[in-house]
């Protein structure tokens, strides 16, 4: 008879999925900053990058915490937004609306990584991994706050462009 899952069996493949969705958004963001049009974007996503780096060493320590070696497991749902922001790049590569377009993408990847986090503080609250926490409320923070300023660089200079 196989053994019940558990939360913790829950927060650990979230965790892995969250490992693996961090990893592939490694490898994409230097991608969207090469396409990216306005320097604002190729910043943008090149400073995200780094952070994007701080939140996989985030989650090692996590793993570390549950004594689990750190293992990604395949995310079909980071894999099919990144495949979208691919598609993006090359149906609207060289137009006006290209950067609108991958702030767009990127938001859903933002999104995507703001519902995981804040899941898994939930759980490890619940679970009593009292330490994992903070490093998760970071992620989650820098990840709201790229949010933001992908919003405002949409509002401020993208869209219109894409207007236009």
């Amino acid at each position: 008879m196989a053994t019940q899952k558990t939360l913790d069996d829950l927060f650990l493949d979230t965790l892995k999925d969250m490992y693996y969705a961090e990893k592939q958004i490694l490898r994409a963001l230097p991608k969207m900053a090469r396409a990216a049009q306005s320097e604002e974007g190729k910043a943008g996503f090149q400073k995200h990058r780094d952070e994007t780096q701080a939140q996989v060493e985030r989650l090692e320590q996590v793993f570390d915490m549950l004594g689990k070696p750190p293992r990604g497991k395949t995310c079909e749902a980071i894999q099919g937004i990144i495949a979208e922001g691919e598609e993006i790049m090359e149906e609207f590569k060289g137009s006006p609306a290209l950067d609108a377009g991958l702030i767009s993408s990127a938001q859903a990847v933002e999104h995507y990584e703001i519902a995981r986090y804040g899941t898994l503080i939930a759980w490890a609250n619940q679970l009593g991994l009292k330490n994992a926490i903070p490093l998760l409320k970071q992620s989650l923070a820098e990840e709201e706050a790229t949010d933001k300023k992908l919003t405002q660089l949409a509002v401020a200079v993208a869209n219109a462009k894409a207007a236009a």
